[in-house]
């Protein structure tokens, strides 16, 4: 199954940013900044100059005005529309930086916030344009601004060093952490994108174990009309029995309208007859059920089930289930020389199924990333097989732990070759009936 990822252009979705977060953290820095500027000029007696501070906080006021006047508060901003509006606050802030010391003042840490916000949500090269942009506002801000507000009648001179020092930890720090939070997003991005995918897939196994349930109910909802259909059949054929006009007609309405009702009795009968089979499967009936389709492909799957003095578990017919070891049973059969192997074992406590190939093995590469999704490094054996590891086998791991199955994947051991998987449930998730039952079901019977 190949499920490709949706939402990776600039004009995504997840590249829009809410433009009421923005106008938020807006008036969140407007009263900062307001505060700040207040503090020092009137609680400090600093020279301040205020009434160019306050113009240029006003700026960001009328923004924010602006934009909440002009768009509807869920609008969002598409990727060039927010790296304007947050360009526009680096310039905002780097003027007020300039009127108030520079890279001196304390609160120059502070240009590195619109380029983490753009990374977390929006194309690396609108990033990249914003750092830049933020880069060179700061060694503008090293060489030229006004002096650092200080007491009336002395100067405080900043060393040039600890300029040049501020200058390389903010470029830094907007460096480590807007890739950081690049990284972060990221993953979470991928991560959404594979559980939708899981969903999705979850979604199709559940439609395709109604499909019996929806003939049943189809065959009983018909059976109705079916059986008016007949009758008035039978009663046009008694009143028309003498016209040979209407005879090769009614006898042809007549046995359609029975051979329907045929259909419809086999429909019924055969959900009646499966529904046992299609609610409740035998662990070994499970196996056989996975591994079926699987066959066909020149390597030979043999089936051992362990020995045990327990009857063997009767769980209900679980798509995730089916659909996790069906495609790691998949992968092992695309990795394999001659032959898999899969091993069944239960007891009062656990059950445990494991899948073993005699393939290469998982790359120590790979096995670090076991079940991430989209794994973008392979060896080349992996790539001339693509497919078979990243999300498929992410889909798999997810679902099966949703069963309440833990997961261990490694190789076997040597001289022997080969994928190793391991997968291990409390009795109670798979089994409707217990350890306790004392009809002993044998395995690969349903």
């Amino acid at each position: 199954m190949t499920v490709s990822p949706s939402l990776h252009d600039d004009h995504s979705i997840r590249h829009r940013l809410r433009l009421q977060t923005l106008t938020r953290l807006r008036w969140l820095a407007v009263a900062g900044q307001s505060l700040t500027v207040l503090i020092v000029a009137h609680g400090y007696g600093f020279d301040v100059p205020e009434m160019m501070c306050f113009a240029l906080i006003a700026c960001s006021v009328w923004l924010n005005i602006f934009l909440s006047v002009r768009f509807p508060a869920a609008h969002r901003l598409p990727p060039l529309g927010a790296t304007a509006v947050l360009s526009i606050d680096v310039l905002q802030l780097s003027g007020l930086l300039f009127l108030t010391g520079g890279l001196a003042n304390p609160f120059s840490v502070l240009l590195c916030v619109p380029v983490i916000i753009s990374s977390a949500s929006q194309p690396v090269r609108h990033t990249l344009s914003l750092g830049a942009l933020s880069v060179a506002t700061v060694t503008v801000l090293a060489f030229y601004s006004l002096p650092l507000p200080w007491y009336p009648g002395s100067d405080f001179e900043f060393p040039r060093l600890l300029i040049g020092g501020a200058w390389i930890a903010i470029v830094s720090t907007t460096a480590f952490a807007a890739f950081y939070s690049f990284q972060v997003s990221a993953e979470a991005n991928q991560l959404a994108d594979a559980l939708a995918a899981t969903e999705l897939v979850l979604q199709r196994e559940h439609h395709i174990s109604a499909l019996d349930g929806l003939a049943a109910a189809a065959a009983h909802e018909l059976g109705t009309p079916l059986a008016t259909i007949q009758v008035v059949a039978r009663e046009m054929e008694k009143a028309l029995a003498d016209d040979p006009r209407f005879t090769d007609d009614l006898m042809l309405l007549r046995s359609q309208s029975e051979r329907c009702r045929d259909i419809l009795r086999r429909l019924s009968t055969l959900s009646a007859e499966d529904e046992a089979h299609m609610v409740r499967l035998p662990l070994g009936s499970l196996i056989e059920e996975v591994i079926a389709p699987h066959r066909e492909f020149g390597i030979a799957i043999e089936v051992v089930h362990g020995e045990t003095d327990t009857t063997e578990p009767v769980g209900r017919r679980n798509p995730g289930i089916l659909f996790g070891l069906g495609n790691l049973i998949e992968n092992a059969v695309d990795f394999a020389k001659t032959e898999v192997t899969v091993t069944t074992s239960y007891g009062r406590d656990q059950v445990e199924i494991t899948i073993d190939d005699d393939g290469p093995g998982f790359a120590p590469d790979v096995l670090a990333q076991i079940g991430v999704p989209f794994m973008n490094r392979r060896n080349r054996l992996d790539r001339e097989k693509a497919g078979g590891l990243g999300l498929g086998l992410f889909i798999a791991k997810t679902l099966l732990e949703r069963s309440g199955a833990q997961l261990t994947f490694s190789n076997r051991p040597a001289p022997a070759t080969g994928a190793h998987v391991h997968i291990t449930w409390p009795r109670e998730k798979m089994d409707l009936f217990g350890a306790s039952n004392v009809h002993r079901i044998a395995p690969g019977t349903g």
